[in-house]
């Protein structure tokens, strides 16, 4: 069946692609239910005893010393809520709205939140029905957590706010009505753990963690057709030479790249001419392996807060304790997503300067500018345009955010981590490399055309031949801008590394 059991301690990559892009639905396990029903008891009794616990029977923030009557507890946890509802900026996108309410739920599910079964249960409804919360992007400095996009989601469910529903913007009760749900009661705690944690930068980061998985495949093949394209020489691929500096991701790009070109007439005619390439050419596995092995830092602290307790205070109603510790700090997502930014670029710079080389004709002895009839023609000059700018763009994208911490809550709050930028921009530059990557496969495979009839290797073959499916040879002037999304889309649809693993095996 098409549904993600939760219990905050085993969600996976895979769980929430599942979820946010495929339509699976999401339901809370049976022993996380006893856990979370025996902690909102704790604090509700916590509360009938009269004990001061930050954020339930206090103020937020600056505002910790106000003691807040017994009777006011639940006015407290809406208030929080509206009055934390303060974003800017474009939506986040629907996948991402929905990421975020699968980690909410399965963070909540590890029973130390202090949030009731119901309430929990309603955003479970909501995901399960498609009511998707209107969530600005701007607003989150990533400490306490994503306090203003999370109280976007969670004012929804007390009936406020706006929701995508039915490809409709609407009222949230409006949606909440046609689908038989009523507005929750906020009992105590519930607003603080609804809105306080990690979650939304972690939402972002999980799919940015997905679609670069492939993007770095497509990288991989996208190089290793530029080098039929300029009939590269094999030397620097040797497995000898990247076994004296077994750096993993650079071993495992050089391996992908002789797996690929793996019985290429092209470069078998050429390789004598010279002893070594260009650097964008030689390097490719010491660039793309060393934005690899950053990737995958990056996967590891992702993996791990997926299945984290971030918000505050954290309940240990076994111990009969709330505890107010900083879990809440996305300084490990934010300082990840900033290398994230980082890794993905320099996959992008390194791009742009093959698609430079095969444009050029001193460096590359085809026609100038790939194309035939140049002069009347001019066939690929300004697509390296487009990709320099892409890299500019990169480039100032890639200052990290984590650095640039600013006070607030009255310098209670007096360092944060700025980490919904860090995912955000994280996601801006992944798209923008995934751009560069596209320039280049319409580049190299119109260079390998002309290298005909030499047939390329096995894998660069069968993914030229995949390729040219969707965008063909490119005789004389056209519109270009069609022909550059065509090819963004193939290779995000992963349909180029389908063909060239059906004719290598699987690329690591």
């Amino acid at each position: 069946m098409n549904i993600v059991s939760l219990n905050g301690q085993s969600l996976t990559f895979s769980d929430i692609e599942n979820v946010a892009r495929r339509g699976y639905k999401a339901e809370i396990a049976p022993e996380a239910k006893k856990l979370i029903a025996e902690c909102a008891e704790s604090v509700q009794r916590w509360v009938e005893e009269g004990r001061i616990v930050y954020g339930v029977t206090t103020g937020f923030g600056d505002l910790a010393s106000v003691v807040i009557p017994r009777d006011k507890s639940r006015q407290l946890q809406e208030n929080l809520l509206i009055s934390h509802s303060c974003g800017y900026g474009e939506e986040y996108p629907e996948d991402v709205v929905r990421a975020i309410m699968l980690l909410r739920i399965n963070t909540l599910a590890r029973g130390y939140s202090g949030i009731s079964l119901a309430t929990l249960q309603q955003m479970v409804d909501y995901l399960n029905a498609g009511i998707h919360p209107v969530v600005p992007q701007q607003g989150s400095v990533g400490a306490s957590g994503d306090l203003c996009p999370l109280s976007h989601i969670a004012i929804s469910l007390i009936g406020k706010g706006e929701v995508r529903y039915k490809g409709k913007k609407m009222p949230a009760a409006e949606a909440m009505a046609a689908e038989g749900l009523k507005p929750v009661e906020l009992q105590p705690k519930e607003g603080l753990a609804l809105n306080n944690g990690t979650t939304v930068m972690t939402a972002v980061a999980s799919l940015c963690i997905i679609d670069a998985m492939k993007m770095i495949k497509n990288a991989d093949i996208a190089s290793a057709m530029s080098a039929e394209a300029l009939h590269a020489v094999p030397y620097a691929f040797d497995s000898r030479t990247h076994a004296l500096r077994p750096q993993t991701g650079q071993g495992i790009v050089a391996e992908n790249i002789l797996r690929l070109i793996k019985g290429s007439e092209i470069i078998e005619k050429y390789k004598k001419d010279r002893v070594q390439d260009a650097y964008s050419l030689r390097c490719i596995p010491q660039v793309h392996g060393a934005s690899r092995d950053a990737l995958n830092y990056v996967k590891e602290k992702v993996e791990i807060e997926l299945n984290a307790v971030t918000d505050n205070p954290i309940i240990f109603h076994k111990d009969g304790e709330a505890i107010s510790g900083g879990n809440f700090h996305g300084q490990p997502i934010a300082m990840a997503m900033d290398f994230f930014g980082i890794a993905c670029a320099e996959f992008a710079s390194i791009a742009e300067r093959r698609i430079a080389r095969i444009v050029d004709h001193k460096l590359s002895d085809l026609p100038p500018f790939i194309v035939s009839s140049s002069g009347l023609n001019s066939g690929f000059m300004i697509p390296q345009y487009t990709a320099a700018a892409i890299v500019s763009e990169n480039k100032v994208l890639t200052h990290p955010s984590v650095v640039d911490s600013i006070p607030t809550s009255a310098n209670q709050e007096d360092h944060v981590s700025m980490g919904g930028y860090s995912a955000r921009k994280g996601r801006q530059i992944l798209d923008n490399t995934n751009k560069v990557i596209a320039i280049e496969m319409l580049n190299a495979a119109q260079g390998m055309d002309f290298r005909a009839p030499l047939r390329p290797g096995a894998g660069t073959q069968a993914a030229f031949t995949e390729y040219r499916k969707y965008v063909p040879f490119y005789e004389k002037d056209q519109l270009m801008y069609p022909l550059m999304h065509k090819s963004l889309e193939i290779i995000e649809s992963g349909a180029i590394i389908e063909a060239a693993e059906a004719a290598v095996g699987t690329l690591k």
